[in-house]
């Protein structure tokens, strides 16, 4: 009886959880849906009297509005990548594992496994990446996110503002979603500009117009501070081909930590995300090369590219095999194991 009440008294939180990660990406419809009524219509088609400046506005704004949406409908509802099958232990390997007491038994069977699959990098101490949860070796770069309770391909981070887990799939999504965002700010905040001055020195009536243009302005402003700061961050993450986690956390590979180790040079670390073809760049579309369980290394193409090889030296790590907070930032929010 007891137990029962346990099981639908843990159901019941699970169920509120999943209710309240919707709540910040309602908060963000919210106010897109306001600024979308306060443009068009409070804006374009009140306060503006020239027809043609009018069909201008309208006609650039819903051009970044429909990409803006896009990408944010997107990084929302593309669902993250999971390792495929070949990475989870099987019933009898498992079985061995969990049976085994003897730690040091059990790092050498991961090892034994590990040399089957194209895995290279590394805890802190030296050990195969195993997530213990999803009972499966992590594939290179790949991260178990606690908020979404399943291991991630190339794991960035958890967003609680598309209230989705950033990667692989994803994270050409994500950073399309930023620069239509930063786009989508600044073009209003520009066009609403002249207008707010009008209001403000008295050259225009006080109607209902004018809360809606000082506010839009206002709410434009902010969201492009914060906002251009994520996109530069992102954007820097990209020229170096790393993810979030990798920034905080040095990768480990078998020869030791590399900080730039999957740094391949500016223009294929941007390839590594929006693929070969430019034309899909700006496009929410997926065109990320490979399939997320792995990805060229810097130290395989030294060979091909001795200048690579003066790059800055490699920092040192710590054990990759911890639990990141849910977040202390609006950079993320994430959980590894």
């Amino acid at each position: 009886m007891r137990r029962g009440w346990k099981m639908a008294l843990s159901g019941g939180l699970r169920c509120c959880r999943r209710v309240l990660s919707w709540v910040p990406v309602l908060v963000i419809v919210l106010v897109v849906l306001w600024s979308y009524y306060a443009y068009v219509f409070e804006l374009c088609l009140v306060t503006v009297l020239s027809p043609a400046e009018k069909v201008i506005y309208l006609i650039f704004y819903h051009a970044i509005f429909v990409f803006f949406t896009w990408t944010y409908w997107k990084s929302i509802f593309t669902l993250p990548q999971q390792p495929n099958q070949k990475f989870h232990l099987s019933y009898t390997d498992k079985e061995r594992y969990e049976n085994e007491e003897r730690p040091e038994v059990q790092k050498q069977m991961l090892s034994d496994m590990a040399k089957k699959l194209p895995v290279y990098t590394r805890t802190g101490s030296g050990a195969v990446r195993f997530c213990d949860r999803c009972h499966l070796i992590k594939p290179d770069r790949c991260h178990h996110c606690s908020v979404c309770a399943m291991c991630v391909l190339k794991m960035d981070h958890h967003c609680p503002w598309v209230n989705n887990c950033i990667g692989f799939s994803n994270y050409k999504f994500f950073l399309q979603f930023l620069a239509y965002s930063v786009l989508y700010c600044l073009y209003i905040a520009t066009t609403v500009f002249s207008y707010f001055i009008k209001y403000w020195r008295g050259e225009l009536p006080s109607v209902r117009s004018k809360f809606h243009v000082l506010f839009l302005l206002f709410v434009a402003c902010m969201f492009f501070v914060s906002l251009v700061i994520l996109f530069g961050y992102h954007c820097w993450l990209v020229s170096r081909n790393k993810t979030t986690l990798e920034a905080f956390c040095t990768p480990v590979f078998t020869s030791g930590p590399e900080k730039n180790g999957f740094n391949l040079g500016f223009i294929k670390n941007i390839q590594q995300v929006f693929g070969d073809n430019k034309k899909f760049w700006l496009i929410p579309i997926g065109s990320s090369p490979g399939d997320g369980h792995s990805f060229p290394m810097r130290c395989m193409n030294e060979s091909q590219n001795p200048l690579l090889a003066n790059e800055e030296p490699w920092e040192e790590n710590e054990d990759d095999n911890r639990d990141y907070p849910e977040g202390s930032s609006s950079l993320a929010v994430e959980t590894e194991t």
